[in-house]
């Protein structure tokens, strides 16, 4: 990442700080996570780590006020920038009733929250890209001034979902970008033997949309591709498929091990370009990042985790009962 790059598609050195501090604090709080999951504490963690930048820099090219997202599992970088905090993630993680997401009935990973118009999610994976597609619909019709953002692992790409949303989304010129990050594994099973073109978008054109492949590692470029399919979104033009290619620095989720599947020298290759470590280089070529400053973001930070650890941990499971609520009709009603 050389040259200012930000100031020729209207990022601020402001904003490329925030896009950096929303990364790195997706990264801390996956980390954490993995320490409290071998540690016993929590069940499950399914990681971000080696996605925050196309996560980051997608949800930015986004309006955070008024836009629906359909996230997938790994999207904690998009959910941070709508507005889920540490602490409602950590409630999530620990499964406890302030859950905003579930109320501590789902797996981490399952974001929703009406609030911030994150859609919830639910357990078999693609879902989602149909549900986006339905409330884009929703919004043409009723003229309301939104488009919906959803994405997907490139597993997920082949999922019926996948093409029945698309397909529709694309006949009715809906405004709605579906999102593809490639991070190379669906599960263990390599993205050459998934996929027989050479990458996901090219599948846009049978949908009658544009497709384009970035660098899933820079965000400043995410950020562009996504702010054009936001625009033409907005201007009636239909939807976009966007795949953004990174690397998985993790096992698959915390019930995996990706030793069996993987090579010390892939994962090496992918520690090199950690999206944090050249993003943070390219903030410090330009002077909008220092030593000292990243200490100090740093550590901010890792309070802010501390604390919504310790508030997690110490915070009410839901009573038994609550597993019934939203299944069956109470009082005597009907459903």
């Amino acid at each position: 990442m050389t040259g200012n790059r930000h100031e020729t598609i209207g990022l601020s050195n402001e904003d490329v700080l925030y896009m950096y501090e929303t990364m790195l604090l997706a990264r801390r709080i996956d980390e954490r996570m993995w320490l409290l999951n071998r540690a016993g504490k929590i069940p499950f963690v399914i990681s971000c780590q080696g996605q925050e930048a196309a996560q980051v820099g997608a949800a930015f090219a986004l309006d955070n006020k008024k836009d629906y997202i359909a996230p997938y599992y790994r999207d904690m970088g998009v959910v941070l920038h709508f507005g889920m905090t540490t602490k409602e993630l950590m409630l999530s993680a620990f499964a406890k009733a302030e859950d905003p997401n579930s109320g501590g009935r789902q797996m981490p990973g399952h974001f929703g929250q009406k609030k911030n118009r994150i859609i919830t999610g639910s357990s078999p994976v693609t879902t989602q890209v149909p549900h986006a597609v339905g409330i884009a619909l929703a919004g043409k019709m009723q003229k309301k001034d939104f488009i919906t953002f959803v994405t997907l692992g490139e597993g997920s790409s082949n999922q019926g979902d996948f093409h029945e949303g698309a397909n529709f989304a694309g006949v009715h010129k809906l405004p709605v970008i579906i999102m593809v990050e490639n991070n190379k594994f669906a599960i263990s099973v390599p993205v050459e033997k998934q996929i027989a073109c050479k990458h996901v978008s090219d599948r846009a054109i049978g949908y009658g949309m544009p497709g384009v492949t970035v660098d899933g590692k820079d965000p400043i470029e995410v950020y562009r591709v996504v702010k054009q399919a936001a625009d033409l979104a907005r201007n009636g033009g239909g939807p976009s498929l966007i795949e953004t290619v990174s690397y998985r620095l993790t096992a698959h989720s915390s019930d995996d091990d990706d030793r069996q599947y993987r090579t010390a020298e892939d994962l090496a290759e992918g520690r090199a370009t950690d999206p944090i470590i050249t993003f943070a280089s390219y903030l410090k070529e330009q002077g909008i990042l220092t030593d000292v400053l990243e200490n100090e973001i740093n550590e901010r930070i890792m309070a802010e985790i501390n604390e919504a650890t310790d508030y997690a941990e110490q915070a009410p499971y839901a009573a038994p009962e609550d597993a019934l609520k939203y299944v069956y009709a109470e009082d005597g009603g009907t459903i």
